[in-house]
């Protein structure tokens, strides 16, 4: 072996030692009694030390001489590991990976004069006190962050823990030896399917039993290679502690960084790529995020601040969250911004929602900052957070609460070369045949005249109806610009693409379904880059050249189109988010048969359907159709309203097992989210009340006094209707619209039901001498939310066995979590009445 190569070892095994070396000692600095850490950054510097000796490398020599006398009577317990003597070594690390940086490159140590660092070490020794706030190294020509962004590619999982595997177990293998690895198995996966193509739907065949073996040692090469590439992603995050640590010096504030999800595995190419990304992330939170210690204070909060990085599997993708408990970010800051820079108009501003207004942060040169430092404020970060984030095929959200901080969530694919995708015709031509990565797949539904009632229409909208929910549907032939879309009976049988994309679930919809194969993605070309709704291209078993669709993309343009928005600069699939995770409900809006605006909640629908006039019976007075073998009352909120003599009647189907009644209408207008704030009128029969919805005011169905109507038995025949003794709820609800609704509900069932409109009042009518069988309560609320009220019922021990349900349309995994962490007994969505009443009869009876 020749002197080069006992270099690039040297190099190697150094930058192997150096890699974790930040975080020890930002480690020991916290824990000052850890002895182990003391040992390991010591063994590291003299590994060090005693490597450069050979290689006549004086002047590495000698600094990590003098930081190894540091260590080693710091490890004898003579000099305390304080952030005073921890600084100056700190400053030798530095200056030594840029020594390594150097020689990496050009193969001979750098001129440079290490005197004031090494008198500062020197003096640690002698227990002096010495300022190294001006010791910028000037023994390295490159700056911080060349240094640390230089180690060996090669230094990938084995470094993040404290204690190696044996030598022998391992072996170090150059990354782009990996790489030519990766292709080979691509153009064999390339190969194996077009044999498996050659011998499908061919029964008796020589070839079939090695193909098959064939198959299986692709498959299993495939996923060992697969693995050589994977690496914790906690690689990523190596720096970051020593990055926060020095924000935290130089700012003034105290940071405290936690990472959670190390040992979470991504491949090499997507860890390289989300590096910046994060490093951006997390000094925003720094400087942006994090109060100072007497900001905090005078919000009674801990003076320390804390950032949470976070990493884990989910669907198929990889989630990492940065998370900070600071000041959070003001919507109506961000708001009159993005007026000011002609982002958006005023009018259009006012009616975004705040997660649609936090979009804008993503925006190139977007700032809030009041002053540039050198951490950010110059309007660059964030905007190369989503293009960075977006190159590998993945997404970014932000949500943000004033006073309490805020999560920045990037959703990554676990790998870039090898996928699994679900092959679909789109068009009508049988070339239209295009992939669609599996990992955003849920289910596949097929629609043909027998279920295509299934379908529900609102105006230029369509939605399937999937188990008791509706799903905004997205013709692909329309995105993709390969045929009119408007009238899906054409088709014929088609197949509905049931896809998720973070908290937004949709429909895609396809002409035809093939099969499932693994491809091999390579990079559009050139001209197809400025197509954003392709994230490349693979070859089939066939030997046909197809493109893989991005459905991230997809379902930002489509869910955008079903929102109809009217600022192009909000993305649909936010606005699915918004529906799912805020206290916004979902209305469907009518013309009643008074012609009048009104509003029905819509998950109390069941189907939109539309009867033809001649269709509609009579009968003791009552308007009927033949519907589903069955007779269904048709209603009006117009008690004199007779059928048409010609034309179609819109009417809105609602059921309850085997119990159906129709509301007719004059018209079905759209599909909104809206914050109801409804004042009770007390005057109209059934009506709730009205409150201002889209801008018009707008009645509120009380949906219970139809089905009564229909049916003056709806819910007599539940067991619940048959328990001799009352049972006592207490419902806590802030909307006077949702307790108007849900109590005659709970009354029907022979319940005694008492109401509070806040957290506040809910423990002001527990804490009194009345019992309880049960609490049903929101969790968004004013003065006291569900989250306190949770909190001060488990703190009480007179309550210990009372039941607690919530009942929100908060519906995402963190509040589902902290729901169960703090002690709720269940914990249900807001409308699914069937999914109450039996949650009520469980924990009851």
């Amino acid at each position: 072996m020749d002197n080069a190569e006992l270099l690039d070892d040297f190099l190697t095994e150094c930058n192997e030692n150096l890699e974790q070396i930040d975080n020890d000692l930002v480690h020991l600095e916290q824990n000052p009694s850890d002895l182990d850490v003391i040992k390991k950054i010591f063994r590291s510097i003299h590994t060090v030390k005693g490597a450069s000796g050979m290689f006549g490398l004086s002047r590495l020599e000698k600094v990590a001489h003098a930081a190894e006398d540091v260590l080693n009577k710091m490890r004898d317990g003579g000099i305390a590991p304080s952030s005073q003597n921890i600084d100056p070594i700190l400053k030798a690390v530095d200056i030594i990976k840029g020594i390594l940086a150097h020689l990496g490159e050009h193969k001979e140590e750098p001129e440079g004069d290490d005197s004031l660092v090494i008198r500062a070490l020197v003096a640690v020794l002698s227990g002096e006190a010495t300022n190294l706030e001006n010791a910028t190294p000037p023994a390295s020509s490159e700056s911080l962050e060349t240094a640390e962004g230089a180690s060996s590619p090669s230094a990938r999982s084995a470094a993040q823990k404290t204690k190696s595997a044996p030598a022998e177990t391992t072996l170090r293998v150059h990354v782009d030896v990996l790489d030519r690895l990766m292709n080979l198995v691509g153009e064999l996966v390339l190969n194996r399917n077009q044999l498996v193509q050659l011998i499908r739907g061919v029964d008796e065949s020589e070839f079939h039993n090695p193909i098959n073996q064939l198959d299986r040692v692709t498959s299993s090469l495939q996923e060992s290679v697969m693995k050589t590439r994977m690496q914790p992603i906690g690689v990523a995050w190596g720096k970051l502690p020593r990055i926060v640590r020095d924000l935290s010096a130089n700012s003034g504030k105290k940071l405290n960084l936690i990472m959670e999800g190390q040992d979470t595995e991504v491949d090499r190419q997507i860890l390289q790529a989300i590096q910046d990304p994060l490093l951006h992330c997390v000094r925003n939170s720094a400087d942006h995020g994090i109060e100072n210690p007497q900001q905090r204070a005078a919000a009674s909060k801990n003076p320390e601040g804390n950032i949470c990085l976070r990493a884990y599997h989910e669907g198929g993708l990889i989630v990492v969250e940065v998370q900070d408990d600071g000041k959070g970010i003001d919507a109506e800051v961000i708001r009159r911004k993005a007026v000011e820079r002609g982002l958006v108009s005023s009018e259009a501003a006012a009616h975004l929602a705040p997660a649609e207004v936090l979009r804008f942060i993503f925006e190139a040169g977007f700032s809030t900052a009041q002053e540039v430092t050198e951490v950010s404020g110059r309007g660059v970060g964030m905007d190369v957070v989503k293009s960075n984030v977006e190159k590998i095929g993945g997404n970014v959200d932000i949500f943000s609460e004033v006073g309490k901080g805020t999560t920045i969530r990037i959703t990554i694919p676990l790998t870039l070369a090898i996928i699994s995708a679900l092959i679909v015709r789109v068009g009508d031509d049988p070339l239209d045949v295009f992939a669609l990565p599996q990992s955003s797949v849920l289910e596949l539904v097929r629609i043909t005249p027998d279920n295509s009632d299934s379908i529900e229409r609102v105006e230029n909208s369509k939605f399937l109806r999937l188990r008791d929910s509706l799903l905004p549907l997205i013709d692909l032939r329309k995105i993709l610009e390969l045929g009119d879309s408007d009238n899906l009976s054409d088709a014929g049988e088609f197949s509905i693409v049931v896809c998720q994309i973070g908290d937004s679930r949709f429909g895609l919809i396809a002409r035809e379904i093939f099969d499932t194969q693994e491809v091999v993605v390579k990079a559009p070309g050139h001209y197809l880059k400025e197509i954003q709704v392709y994230a490349g291209a693979t070859i089939l078993g066939d030997g046909r050249v197809i493109l893989i669709l991005d459905i991230g993309r997809i379902s930002e343009m489509g869910l955008s189109a079903v929102a109809n928005s009217t600022d192009q600069t909000t993305a649909g699939a936010d606005e699915i988010k918004k529906l799912e995770n805020s206290d916004k409900t979902q209305l469907l809006l009518i013309r009643s048969t008074k012609n009048n605006p009104m509003a029905i909640p819509l998950a109390l629908v069941s189907r939109l359907e539309e009867f033809d006039s001649s269709r509609f019976e009579r009968a003791d007075g009552k308007n009927f159709v033949q519907y589903r073998g069955a007779l269904l009352q048709v209603l009006s909120v117009d008690d004199t309203w007779m059928p048409p003599s010609e034309g179609v009647v819109p009417a809105i189907i609602f059921s309850d097992g085997e119990k159906s009644m129709g509301l007719a209408v004059n018209k079905i207008k759209d599909i909104v989210a809206a914050n109801l704030s409804v004042e009770s009128s007390g005057k109209s029969q059934g009506v709730l009340g009205a409150a201002i919805v889209d801008g018009e005011v707008t009645e509120v169905v009380d949906v219970y006094s139809y089905l009564l109507k229909a049916f003056p038995d709806w819910f007599a025949n539940r067991k619940l209707g048959a328990t001799k003794q009352k049972k006592k709820i207490l419902l806590v609800e802030d909307s006077p619209f949702f307790r108007d609704m849900i109590r005659p509900v709970l009354e029907s069932q022979n319940y005694f039901v008492k109401t509070a409109c806040d957290g506040a009042e809910g423990l002001k009518i527990l804490s009194s001498d009345e019992n309880f069988d049960l609490v049903l309560t929101d969790i968004e609320m004013p003065n006291k939310d569900g989250w306190d009220l949770m909190r001060d019922i488990r703190s009480t021990q007179r309550f210990d066995n009372l039941p607690v349900v919530a009942m929100t349309t908060l519906n995402d995994e963190s509040s589902r979590a902290k729901a169960v962490d703090l002690g709720f007994t269940k914990y249900l969505i807001k409308f699914d009445q069937d999914e109450l009443l039996s949650a009520i009869e469980e924990k009851i009876l």
